[in-house]
Order: C-alpha cells, then sequence, then structure tokens
C-alpha cells in the first residue's frame, strides 16, 4: 500500500459506515428489494471497474440466447442522456454509453439493449413493452440492491482478487468484501492462460471463506483478429498504435505487445470521452511514423468513439481497427455455470 495509505484510512472507515448502513436495511427489510416482472441475471463486481464485466455479459448472451429471449439492461455509464431508452441503429456513446453501445453492435442489433439509472423501473418498462423477453441480463448492478435478481454472478480478478483489496478511497471497493456472499457464484477473471494450481487453490479458499460453499470458478480472455470499424482493410501484419480507454489495459497492452509491432500506446481513463486534442496528439504519432504508416489498434469499448472522431476530421484517414475479446472457461466450469444459471432461471416452455 502506497504511504499515503494511512491518510485514506479515516474516509475509508467513513465510506465502510454509509455503505454497511445502506446494505443492513435492505438485509432486514427496512428498505425493500423487489423482483423483478423478468427473470433477471445480474453481473457485476465489488470493485470500481477492470474485471472485465461487459466481455462476460457478452459470454452470457452467446450461450444463453438460444433458450431464452434475451435483453440487456444497463445504466449506460459516461452517457449524456437519462432516462430509459433503447439501443437503436443512430445510438451514440453519448446517447447510452460506449458498453451498450458495444454490445449493441456486436450482436449487430438482434438483442435488444436499454439502458436506465433505475433498474427497476426500466425492468417494468422492459416487461410492459417487450412481453416476448424473459430473461434480461444486466450489466453492473450488483449494488443496485432494490433489485432482488434471480442470479447474480460476482467477478474479481485473478491479479487483484477482492479479498485483497480495500474500501474505497484506501483501495477499488465500492463495498465490503462480506458483500460477495450475495452471490450465487463467483467467477474470478484474467486468469492466466497457464495460471499456477497453487495460486489458483489459494484464491479459491480465500474466496470460500467469506462466501461458503459456493461455487467459484476461473475464466480467460482469449484475443481474436483485429478488425477494421471505419474501412473495408484487413488487418496485416502493420505497425500499430494502441489506444485504450479501460478501468485496467495491462493485459491489453501485454497481449499487443507480444503480438503486434506497437510504435507507441496511448492510455486514457476509463470511458474517456475522446477529444479533438487526443485526435490530434495521435495523429502526431501516427505522423511521425509516416514511413512505417501505422494503424490504430483499439479495443471494442473505445471503437466507436475513435470511429466518431475519424468522422469529425481528427484522425486523417488512418484505419483502425478493434481486438475483438472473448470470454473462455474450462469446459467442466462453463457446463457448472451453465447448469447453475438454468436451475435457477427457468427455461421457457
Amino acid at each position: 500500500m502506497p504511504w499515503y495509505s494511512i491518510l485514506l484510512a479515516p474516509f475509508a472507515l467513513i465510506y465502510f459506515g454509509i455503505t454497511w448502513m445502506r446494505n443492513l436495511f435492505f438485509d432486514w427489510g427496512i428498505v425493500k428489494s423487489e423482483t423483478a416482472p423478468i427473470q433477471t441475471l445480474v453481473v457485476g463486481n465489488l470493485s470500481v471497474g477492470g474485471t472485465g464485466k461487459t466481455p462476460m455479459v457478452e459470454y452470457l448472451i452467446n450461450n444463453l440466447s438460444q433458450n431464452y429471449s434475451l435483453a440487456v439492461l444497463s445504466r449506460g455509464y459516461g452517457r449524456k442522456t437519462k432516462g430509459f431508452l433503447q439501443a437503436e441503429a443512430n445510438s451514440t456513446p453519448e446517447s447510452i454509453g460506449d458498453e451498450p453501445l458495444q454490445i449493441h453492435h456486436k450482436f449487430h442489433g438482434q438483442i435488444p439493449v436499454f439502458v436506465g439509472e433505475d433498474r427497476l423501473k426500466a425492468l417494468q418498462i422492459i416487461h410492459s413493452k417487450h412481453p416476448q423477453i424473459n430473461l434480461v441480463i444486466l450489466d453492473d448492478a450488483f449494488q443496485h440492491r432494490k433489485l432482488l435478481p434471480h442470479f447474480s454472478i460476482l467477478l474479481t480478478p485473478y491479479d487483484r482478487p477482492f479479498f485483497k483489496d480495500f474500501l474505497m478511497p484506501l483501495g477499488r471497493l465500492r463495498e465490503a468484501r462480506t458483500g460477495a456472499k450475495r452471490a450465487d457464484l463467483i467467477v474470478v477473471s484474467k486468469t492466466p492462460h497457464v495460471p499456477n494450481p497453487n495460486k489458483k487453490d489459494a484464491i479459491k479458499s480465500s474466496i470460500q471463506k467469506i462466501v461458503g460453499s459456493k461455487n467459484v470458478m476461473y475464466s480467460k480472455l482469449d484475443y481474436g483478429v483485429p478488425y477494421a470499424i471505419n474501412s473495408l482493410d484487413k488487418f496485416k501484419d502493420q505497425p500499430v498504435i494502441l489506444v485504450s480507454g479501460l478501468a485496467d489495459d495491462r493485459l491489453f497492452q501485454m497481449y499487443c505487445g507480444e503480438n503486434f509491432r506497437v510504435v507507441h500506446a496511448f492510455h486514457f481513463a476509463d470511458h474517456h470521452d475522446y477529444s479533438e486534442k487526443d485526435g490530434l496528439e495521435i495523429l502526431r504519432w501516427i505522423n511521425k511514423q509516416s514511413q512505417e504508416t501505422p494503424v490504430i489498434l483499439t479495443t471494442e469499448k473505445d471503437s466507436q468513439k475513435l470511429k466518431l472522431l475519424a468522422k469529425q476530421g481528427f484522425l486523417g484517414e488512418i484505419p483502425i481497427f478493434a481486438l475483438p475479446i472473448t470470454v473462455k472457461f474450462a469446459p467442466n466450469e462453463e457446463e457448472l455455470l451453465l447448469c447453475s444459471i438454468r436451475e435457477k432461471i427457468r427455461i421457457p416452455q
């Protein structure tokens, strides 16, 4: 921990008191939690970003869409609008948020994607307007205690599991570690492809000391072939300039460094709104490497924002490529995960 931790400790203690009291009110029924009129599956975490919730939502869509009529509901973090909205062909990151837009484009508009701050109210609207939908996956709603979900999955990153973290501002936790008990199962995300077996066992043991005998499983990220978002170009073995706005972009940066010729990397804050200044700075670096004709390589989450920046003329004619990612489980754990969901969330006949 940094040397100034002692200065942050009193604020973390105050934050603990507030969140502890809030959760206590819900646990005791002083503040009511309600079940939505549609079946709900929550994907969340205890920390502030960087656990891979959106890729996990995409994984669930791919694996559950054959049995359920699905929709996705998100708060729409970072959007400039308010209230309940549905993603449409002309939606932008400003109107619905970058992650809902990513999901909308990833599934070509075939999966309804909604945003709304009040998840319970949003679910009631979805049920009223779209009665055919029988399961809604909620991206980042673990702390939305007004909703009592039918099933909840808690993600925690392999290299910084929640039991080693601390409450904000001392650490990155949004609530106490014991909040993990509300989850139906825990997924340790971003696990290395060849993890240390002893470390895996230690992580599982530490988590189950808090949550009891609930299932703990491990997921990893697989990267695909970069695809163009502003041209018909195919990705070739060419120099790249990395651009990412993630809560934790270390895996992205590491993978790209090992598999592509990276000439420069731009790091921005999570949900960064790219400006003209950013575009001109990126373009300046590209022009410095003009003899090698580099392209921009970014995350799927950032790709639509950079595409808009390019349309505004701030990135010239530089090709922009997005690097797709997918969540993978070991076959036995995948079967356990999907069976656990189906036990709690009935498949319509």
